[in-house]
């Protein structure tokens, strides 16, 4: 695991060192870089040495005397059989790493060869002889890439602090992607803050030549896209479902160093565990305990994780917390992320992630994945819930939301009934869309100042989900829709983005065997009844797990991360919010309605309002201008 950087155009080598250093912290063990000034083009490498620790695996890495050149983040688990393959042929291998079977599949096949990687990735790979340079990015988006293209030409990076060390692009900012984060507190699609800094879709490559994307194409698409034969019975569907999170985990556990893993003590991480303790008896978990108080109806997962710790006989270590300590790491956050998230979870990662490194742990094993596959979030219970309710006119749904939303959002009770008829006036795609909304779009557009209103014109939050959903079969159920987002946009876009950062920020790699290409590919047969089975999310894969798991932690209830964000926004976070969002900031930036921004505020402390995340973006949006945009990084 790994940073990569590059370009194609007219940029300075020295800008391209200037950008490997500036994603240093992914790859502590060595760095690289690679100049044709013929041909205008560089390529960067910051290396976290995982297979073959040996100088043999340095990148870039090159073939054919220097004419193909090759940076890769990530790691291939089929790259043995790959390799054996490749051997077959006539490839002559000198060192052992996966690097070096990508860069002779490339030899081989050119870009056909991606769909063939089972994996998480992203590369770039010049090759002289055709004077063009094949940046791509796995298939369901584990690993980050970034890119700007101007006058000057393209260049791409893991990071954006590390693609504008390279390309100082402009810093004019895109509202309708904001607005985007205010509405899901992550931004789906492929904006970013910045109108110039895109994201390169999971699933995609890209071709450039002298300066230009000469091409873009997908070589990965869902099986949610495809006819899909969901045609496995209850027995199938737990053996099937056994057999491959196995098969994934074990293989996921290829590496020169040390393999640890999260262990959350829900279902998802506990199972990766079970089965990776199956090969490694002394595997090492790591977990979190915060002190200082969970947020309101929110399970504390310690003593679950320490009893699937017992029932496995792992050794658990637990890194303590103090709850205003995370409030006060939420600029570092925001500096490590690269983009306005606005969920404090990130910083559990970061923590367990500093204590593994100290452990001696270069890779963790994460359950990330199990909801997006097999359902699980609450979401997914309320599309199942829609068929008592959604025959009614649409008046009568629209009262509902009304009155929810007229509830006092003081009680956790009240916000989860507001949030689940929120949209209830809605039909098809935008309301299953929806669900991944935090705020309302009136709230929001209340808040923009009349020149951001006026950029923002008619663009709507929901319209890259959206526009991602009208290719999707007529045919596809409303829960097998919704997981087609989760999949494409919750995790590419959130999830996985900020597991990727917050690991990376100390040099630990995380690695998602439940995103495992094989598993994705067999979970998509499996029938919709069958995974969420009435009130019970993830009936698949519980059963699966029932043989290896204590049967109270398997249907425990469904926990997140309990920051305690509404007493941080009444305590801890007051002064910053105070500072940040008061009038006289607000009216500098230009973004926001300052008497707009303090009636929220008074609204939320009313309870009339559960406006604490909105807040906390808001808060987000103007920490990130401040250090991306201002000038003030780190």
């Amino acid at each position: 695991m790994c940073g990569i950087i590059g370009y194609s155009g007219s940029f300075e080598p020295s800008a391209l060192r200037a950008g490997v250093a500036a994603i240093a912290h992914r790859g502590p063990d060595d760095s690289g870089v690679f100049v044709d000034g013929a041909a205008a083009v560089g390529l960067g490498h910051a290396r976290l040495s995982i297979i073959d620790l040996s100088p043999l695996g340095h990148q870039p890495m090159e073939a054919l005397g220097g004419a193909v050149q090759l940076v890769f983040n990530g790691e291939i688990y089929n790259y043995r059989e790959l390799r054996k393959e490749l051997e077959a042929k006539g490839h002559a291998f000198r060192g052992h790493s996966d690097t070096e079977v990508i860069l002779h599949l490339y030899l081989e096949e050119g870009e056909k060869m991606l769909p063939r990687l089972n994996g998480i990735f992203t590369i770039a790979i010049f090759d002289a002889r055709i004077g063009a340079t094949l940046v791509a990015r796995d298939a369901l988006g584990v690993k980050p890439l970034y890119y700007t293209a101007s006058p000057r030409g393209v260049a791409f990076a893991s990071e954006i602090k590390g693609l504008l060390a390279l390309a100082p692009a402009s810093r004019e900012l895109d509202v309708a992607s904001l607005h985007r984060y205010l509405s899901f507190l992550w931004c789906p699609g492929e904006g970013t803050p910045l109108k110039a800094v895109r994201k390169l879709l999971p699933g995609e490559a890209m071709v450039l030549r002298a300066g230009n994307i000469e091409r873009r194409f997908t070589w990965y698409r869902l099986p949610a896209f495809r006819e899909v034969a969901r045609d496995l019975d209850e027995r199938a569907s737990v053996e099937g479902t056994e057999r491959f999170v196995r098969a994934a985990v074990q293989r996921q556990m290829v590496a020169d160093v040390p393999v640890g893993a999260f262990l959350s003590g829900g279902l998802d991480s506990s199972a990766v565990v079970a089965f990776a303790r199956e090969i490694s008896p002394d595997l090492q978990c790591f977990t979190i305990r915060q002190i200082g108080g969970a947020e309101q109806g929110v399970a504390d997962d310690l003593p679950y994780a320490e009893a699937v710790a017992r029932h496995l006989g792992v050794k658990l270590h637990t890194v303590e917390i103090e709850a205003s300590r995370m409030a006060g790491d939420i600029e570092r956050m925001i500096w490590q992320l690269d983009e306005p998230l606005a969920d404090p979870a990130p910083l559990n990662v970061l923590y367990i992630c500093e204590l593994a490194r100290k452990n001696g742990m270069k890779v963790l094993l994460s359950g990330a994945g199990g909801d997006d596959l097999f359902t699980g979030y609450r979401r997914h219970r309320a599309v199942e819930l829609e068929r008592w309710w959604s025959w009614l006119p649409e008046g009568a749904r629209r009262a509902i939301e009304g009155a929810t939303g007229r509830l006092d959002q003081r009680r956790a009770t009240s916000r989860r009934l507001a949030k689940l008829f929120d949209g209830a006036g809605l039909s098809g795609d935008a309301r299953i869309a929806n669900y991944f909304r935090w705020a309302r779009e009136d709230t929001l557009l209340s808040l923009y100042s009349p020149s951001a209103r006026a950029e923002l014109g008619g663009a709507t939050a929901l319209a890259p989900m959206l526009d991602f959903m009208k290719p999707l079969p007529a045919s596809l159920p409303p829960l097998e829709r919704m997981l087609a987002l989760e999949q494409r946009f919750f995790l590419s876009d959130h999830n996985l983005p900020y597991t990727d950062k917050m690991s990376m920020a100390v040099g630990v790699e995380v690695r998602v065997p439940l995103l495992d290409l094989e598993l994705v590919e067999f979970a998509a047969r499996i029938p919709t009844h069958i995974k969420q089975k009435g009130a019970v999310g993830k009936w698949v894969f519980k059963k699966a797990m029932e043989p290896y798991l204590p049967h109270d932690v398997i249907y425990r209830p469904k926990s997140g991360f309990g920051a305690p964000l509404r007493r941080w926004m009444r305590d801890e976070l007051r002064p910053l919010v105070g500072d940040l969002l008061g009038p006289d900031s607000l009216r500098k930036r230009g973004l926001f309605d300052p008497e707009a921004v303090a009636r929220l505020m008074q609204a939320n402390e009313e309870g009339r309002i559960d406006a604490n995340y909105t807040l906390l973006s808001l808060l987000s949006i103007e920490i990130w201008c401040r250090k991306f945009v201002d000038g003030a990084a780190r």
